[in-house]
């Protein structure tokens, strides 16, 4: 099976007041992450109150598992260590009376020049998933081939339903704030890998981005590694969950080259079907219906089973079917991270959702 990796991205919160506290630096240069964490491993975000990990290429689920535990328990010790905890939501939870400071990097500035609201508002947490392909022209093949599981993947991971203290409706509004970015969403279809490489390159002349890293599509190819990098999933609560959507990633992009690989036609979905999809999954996650690859409307647990049947024979190669199938009925059963926000939420309001936020990230 194809390696796989995971970036998983966090704020920083103060434990008494729940605000964002910017102390990313601090906590990256701090003596006490090695050497369970390696500086490739800890990465600056945007922001100064975010802090990305990242973990090494993994054979296994196995081991991305053990080194997203090792990753977050390392973090989260330095972070206490400073006054400060980590937190693995989709979005902030308290109205920041003085914007968070931009982590004093070049390309940060710029964007900050370019769109200062877009970046002050740019308090989101997402889950990246590297899967190795073979090459580019694989790697555009399965592009093409995911966008349709994107929304229900979005659906499933939807971890963003609170904004500046209080409850947006949506799932995953997380989603919302990254669409609102000039190169965002589901990634149009291409010709193949040339078409590809062109689009990107245009789109970097214009100067409205500054770099390929401003390609904000919810799947793209990575320009470091080899790798098909999906996008579209809300950090999660708990690693194991984040395990699971490695797991479906890594099947729906084996999947994916198999068919290219097998000749087998590819069904064309209309880009504006899509959208619709993704913001129904967006707004509703696991609560309402979704709309399917096909374009139906349909129930949200009958999408997810079709996700599952979908991807069942790379899964079983993989030898990972019965454990990801296991984690995606748990999901199915308790619901969505914005799900349990809720209802820490009703339960107890903002201070009972921090609560549980800071218990949650830092354990399985």
């Amino acid at each position: 099976m194809a390696t796989v990796g995971v970036e998983e991205e966090y704020l920083l919160v103060d434990p008494v007041t729940g605000r964002l506290a910017p102390y990313a630096e601090k906590i990256r240069a701090a003596a006490g992450l090695e050497p369970f964490v390696t500086s490739r491993e800890i990465q600056s975000e945007l922001l100064q109150a975010q802090v990305e990990v990242a973990t090494p290429v993994c054979s296994s689920l196995e081991e991305v598992g053990g080194h997203l535990l090792r990753l977050r328990h390392a973090v989260a010790g330095v972070a206490e260590e400073h006054g400060c905890r980590i937190v693995a939501s989709g979005t902030a939870l308290r109205r920041e009376e003085v914007p968070v400071p931009v982590t004093e990097q070049t390309r940060y500035k710029a964007m900050q020049r370019q769109a200062p609201q877009l970046v002050a508002e740019q308090m989101v947490n997402g889950m990246h998933v590297h899967v190795a392909v073979p090459d580019r022209r694989v790697g555009v093949a399965v592009l093409n081939r995911l966008r349709v599981w994107l929304p229900t993947l979005t659906a499933m991971a939807a971890n963003s339903p609170l904004w500046e203290e209080h409850d947006t409706g949506f799932a995953s509004w997380r989603t919302v704030v990254f669409d609102r970015w000039p190169v965002s969403g589901i990634p149009p279809h291409f010709a193949d890998e040339k078409d590809y490489d062109a689009r990107v390159r245009r789109l970097v002349e214009t100067g409205v981005i500054s770099d390929v890293g401003q390609v904000y599509w919810q799947a793209r190819l990575s320009e470091r590694y080899p790798t098909v990098e999906v996008r579209c999933t809300d950090v999660q609560l708990r690693t194991d969950d984040a395990v699971m959507f490695a797991g479906l990633v890594r099947a729906l992009v084996d999947t994916a080259a198999r068919e290219a690989d097998g000749g087998q036609p590819l069904r064309q979905t209309d880009p504006e079907l899509l959208r619709v999809a993704m913001w129904q999954a967006a707004r509703h996650g696991l609560s309402g219906e979704l709309i399917d690859e096909k374009g139906r409307r349909r129930r949200a647990g009958d999408v997810v089973c079709g996700l599952l049947e979908h991807v069942a024979p790379a899964l079983e190669a993989a030898g990972d079917s019965r454990g990801i199938t296991s984690l995606v009925h748990r999901l199915l059963q308790e619901g969505t991270g914005a799900d349990r926000q809720r209802q820490a939420l009703a339960g107890g309001g903002l201070d009972a959702v921090m609560r549980m936020l800071v218990e949650a990230s830092g354990m399985p």
